[in-house]
């Protein structure tokens, strides 16, 4: 019935339910007690003992964005529902995978069919979403339900457009400011919104695993759990694995396909990392050293688009106005998680109505701009981890049009990071043959 079609595999409270959902749907209590101690069933996180309402009863504010759950209401379900079984292919996607990338593929798909659960490392520039196409029209053709999730908004969204461009099936974007759902064969949302759904998925493929705020979040991976069915599969997709998928690699929880090559068959462009002790002093000043001014001019004259990273939202912001001062002919944006517009300031960057945008780390990864250049500033900065800086260097070189490309690390001391991202991304060239 049509008042049921967006409940179906989701875990709802009370109130997101009307009379008649809440009547057909299942139930159980929304907090369990273990050892003394209450857990919400939803996130599985802890109740804590200040977590409580004047009636008495308890609520968890660790999911509290997502409808609040509270120990004296249940939480509801409604078992999910398969969709009609397709006879012509909801994929629509002309391009051709590399051999490589089909070996990965052909992996994916025979991995789905005996329901393991996969690993896939792959070099930034591989192709991970094309490689991902065949399984996932595999799955809804059959009349399954498949999520692609990642931590971060922009990579939803980007991956969201190009999905749409390449499935001819419905498709949902969920994240924190998105439209309701829509009950869909194929949805694409943050992580958190998987805390919404219950054993609801054929198949969900986690991309970026190693991406905060998802990775050593034990609320996101009961999420991941949680919301597919019993014993259907999932794949975690990476450029820089962590320490727990390792271990789950190595005790046999979880299969490993890899791919060292991009699809274009160049190596990883190397960073170079780049002494900049005189810009504190001339930032402060409100100017531009004269350093970084020929180096910007050098590249500026080769028409590439540069892409800028920044630690820090206010002190980008300020490189902004400054970059604009001593350069008003360049069209010069910034965006940062406080965006409001981010979307729209990233898609005039990827059209070229912006010919350098500045951006803090929201921008490392999930995201393709043809031909850029990057700059990393104040590289040595605790918040640029190797695997962020990995990414980071990663933007560039990613088309056919321009395989290499610019990486600079400007920095004020080098530190361990800086060292084994670029140590880590020799040693991923190496992998590869190259």
């Amino acid at each position: 019935m049509k008042d049921l079609e967006n409940v179906y595999g989701r875990l709802l409270t009370q109130g997101q339910l009307s009379p008649f959902q809440k009547q057909q749907a299942n139930h159980f209590p929304s907090m369990s007690l273990k050892n003394g101690r209450y857990y919400c069933q939803r996130c599985s996180h802890e109740i804590k003992g200040e977590w409580r309402l004047p009636d008495g009863s308890y609520y968890c504010r660790a999911c509290i964005l997502l409808g609040r759950v509270r120990s004296s209401e249940e939480l509801y379900y409604l078992p999910a529902q398969a969709f009609p079984i397709r006879k012509v292919s909801v994929l629509t996607w002309q391009g051709q995978l590399t051999p490589l990338q089909q070996e990965v593929s052909t992996g994916l798909r025979t991995a789905v069919i005996d329901k393991k659960q996969i690993l896939v490392k792959a070099v930034t520039g591989a192709g991970k979403t094309e490689m991902i196409y065949e399984v996932i029209a595999d799955v809804i053709n059959q009349g399954g339900q498949v999520c692609l999730a990642s931590p971060r908004v922009d990579v939803c969204i980007e991956l969201y457009h190009r999905l749409k461009r390449d499935f001819n099936c419905p498709i949902v974007l969920l994240h924190g400011d998105s439209v309701p759902y829509q009950r869909s064969p194929l949805v694409i949302a943050t992580t958190h919104q998987l805390l919404k759904f219950y054993q609801a998925f054929d198949l969900l493929i986690v991309d970026e695993v190693d991406a905060f705020p998802y990775v050593d979040n034990s609320m996101l991976y009961h999420a991941v759990e949680q919301s597919v069915k019993p014993g259907a599969s999932r794949i975690f997709m990476t450029a820089t694995s962590t320490q727990l998928l390792e271990k789950k690699v190595r005790n046999g929880e979880l299969e490993a396909l890899h791919l060292a090559r991009r699809f274009h068959a160049n190596p990883l462009v190397v960073p170079r990392m780049i002494s900049h002790l005189g810009f504190e002093k001339s930032f402060k000043k409100e100017r531009l050293d004269k350093k970084f001014k020929i180096i910007f001019q050098k590249q500026r004259q080769t028409n590439y688009p540069l892409l800028i990273f920044f630690p820090n939202i206010d002190r980008g912001k300020r490189f902004q106005k400054l970059l604009s001062k001593y350069f008003p002919k360049e069209r010069i944006g910034f965006v940062s998680s406080l965006s409001n517009d981010r979307s729209v300031i990233v898609e005039q960057f990827r059209q070229g109505e912006l010919s350098v945008l500045i951006s803090t780390t929201i921008l490392e990864r999930g995201v393709t701009f043809p031909c850029v250049d990057v700059f990393v500033m104040e590289a040595q900065h605790r918040l640029y981890t190797s695997s962020s800086l990995i990414q980071i260097a990663g933007r560039v070189g990613r088309s056919n049009q321009r395989p290499d490309g610019l990486v600079y690390f400007f920095h004020q001391g080098i530190s361990k990071a800086m060292k084994r991202s670029i140590k880590e991304i020799k040693q991923m060239n190496t992998k590869g043959g190259f």
